[in-house]
């Protein structure tokens, strides 16, 4: 079961399984197909992260974030002004070419292949060749990107001949072809990761861009390497419906992600709170102040493990999460003003050691893409990787791929939102050269009782950290099954600025209730697009669910 945001993207996916491949083979086609057929968030101009958990259990957490280049500075998007750069000036850390961070995509596809595949760089790359080449039909949702994102698009050549067909804009079901991305993809399927970081197209890239203002130089691309680091674990357990009572683990994102933390921490900080659904106001107040809690913990200590001590162990603790969630009144809303980071180098307890059990019984534009992988051996994959901004810095290479805005992901201005999500980060996360930029970015999954029972994740800025926690909570507190689980509203809070983000299916009552208690609340459309496959106990069956709130693509045989 192959579960994207694109149709021709799972189909790649599942192209490669029924070729033999296995779901790590499988992920890199998806990687590729998605750059290809998914410009705004598909990348080979980006970075993310893959989370692998094999049959046989071993697991690894691939980290191919972008990294700042040697020439950043940390108030690069300051003007003579002390304020932060508008974003509409091309000098900005959201757009042109000194918003772009060094990319990893390509390095950290082929280390994920290389490690735990079974086919050839060249063989799971094919479909996303044959895509470029040959093209494919626009979709009315692309046909509107192209209209939308035009007026930045057109501010860079290569930008408007690829993406905007050199000023005659593609309307849906015409057929877009990209050769020169094409042409680069038949490079990399020879002569491996190498040819983009060291080749013709590393050459290609950096001349565009050093002509341009940019900062990223060939010595960048070249000492890039991408990380595989321990993947963040907890474990739970849970009544079924039946009064059975199965044990849970969780594997997640460790840092540079935020979001395994975060979901930890959550998780642990709901095990004594009694979820109902989200048509009870009570249930929807506890993890709204849960999630303050955990976002005000994020802006104060996640950064970069590789140049900063970031208290995992603390922040994922059971007596720490005990001590955040006694801070919380059921009835009434707290002041984000009045919360502050917590303590946690008071507590000890390792990231796994949240033995504590959940006694509850079961009643129960993105600017990013996910994608969901299980084999027919139960190999899995979750994964999720991005330009930043939708259509990244909206430069494109000449090479023929769009190029990410990752740098606005580091504090620009410390003490200050950052320009894209309004998030508060901290000082760890400043902008210096080589350090990788903070990321909610959380590709998760959960057993039960052992085996694979939930693959998940999602794109939308901060709300990746809520929407992945609530597909995890639906699944596992709630025992909704995988598409009720998707389908199921969405909310978010994230510390500053001080509300409730709802997606408008909530009813009206819910909205009023929760205003009632304090909370400011405010509408918008879809939160987060969670491509996820769960497993049914009894028969295996691997159950796709994409979000239908972008008609995603669930794929199997």
């Amino acid at each position: 079961m192959v579960a994207t945001d694109e149709q021709l993207g799972s189909q790649a996916g599942v192209e490669i399984l029924k070729r033999g491949g296995n779901a790590v083979d499988a992920a890199v086609a998806v990687a590729f197909a998605l750059a290809v057929v998914e410009p705004a968030a598909g990348n080979i101009g980006g970075g993310g992260f893959m989370l692998v958990r094999l049959a046989d259990g071993r697991s690894s957490f691939f980290d191919y974030r972008e990294v700042a280049p040697a020439k950043a500075t940390r108030n690069m998007y300051i003007g003579p002004d002390g304020k932060l750069i508008p974003n509409n000036d091309i000098t900005s850390s959201v757009i042109g070419y000194r918003s772009i961070a060094v990319p990893g995509t390509v390095a950290g596809l082929e280390l994920a292949l290389k490690t735990y595949g079974t086919l050839k760089l060249a063989d799971v790359m094919e479909p996303a060749i044959r895509l470029a080449e040959t093209g494919f039909p626009v979709s009315d949702k692309l046909a509107h990107e192209f209209t939308e994102e035009k007026k930045d698009l057109e501010k860079f050549p290569f930008s408007r001949h690829i993406f905007l067909n050199d000023g005659k804009l593609l309307h849906s079901g015409d057929t877009l072809r990209q050769p020169e991305l094409a042409a680069t993809l038949k490079r990399i399927a020879k002569n491996s990761a190498a040819e983009f970081y060291t080749g013709d197209t590393a050459h290609v890239t950096v001349d565009d861009i050093a002509k341009s203002g940019g900062l990223i130089t060939l010595d960048d691309l070249a000492n890039y390497k991408p990380r595989v680091r321990e993947v963040l674990r907890a474990q739970y357990s849970a009544n079924d419906r039946d009064g059975s009572a199965h044990s849970w683990e969780l594997l997640t994102s460790p840092p540079p992600s935020s979001g395994g933390v975060a979901i930890i921490e959550a998780m642990n900080m709901l095990q004594s709170t009694q979820l109902k659904g989200w048509d009870d106001v009570e249930s929807v107040h506890m993890v709204a102040e849960t999630m303050r809690r955990v976002f005000a913990d994020r802006a104060a200590y996640l950064a970069d493990p590789d140049y900063s001590d970031v208290p995992v162990a603390g922040l994922t603790s059971v007596c720490y999460a005990k001590e955040r969630a006694a801070t919380i009144d059921p009835l009434h809303a707290s002041s984000s003003k009045d919360v502050k980071a917590g303590t946690p180098h008071t507590c000890s307890a390792s990231a796994g050691a949240n033995s504590a059990p959940i006694t509850s019984t079961l009643s129960d534009g993105p600017h990013t893409t996910h994608f969901s992988v299980v084999d027919a051996a139960g190999n899995a994959v979750a994964s999720t990787y991005t330009l930043n901004d939708s259509y990244g810095s909206h430069v494109a290479s000449p090479a023929g791929f769009l190029l990410n805005d990752e740098m606005d992901d580091f504090t620009t201005q410390p003490g200050m939102p950052n320009a894209l999500f309004g998030l508060i980060q901290s000082d760890a996360n400043a902008i210096a050269p080589g350090h990788r930029p903070l990321s909610s970015m959380t590709p998760t999954m959960l057993l039960r009782d052992g085996k694979l029972s939930f693959v998940t994740g999602s794109p939308g800025g901060p709300t990746i950290i809520s929407s992945t926690l609530l597909s995890v909570l639906n699944w596992m507190r709630l025992g909704m099954d995988a598409q009720s689980a998707i389908n199921a509203p969405r909310f978010h809070h994230q510390w500053m600025p001080d509300l409730i983000l709802m997606e408008q299916t909530f009813p009206e009552a819910m909205e009023k209730a929760l205003q009632a208690q304090g909370f400011a609340t405010k509408r918008r459309g879809h939160i987060g697009l969670v491509n996820a496959i769960g497993v049914d106990p009894k028969s295996g069956e691997r159950l796709g669910a994409a979000d239908p709130r972008d008609n995603g693509s669930a794929v199997g045989y």
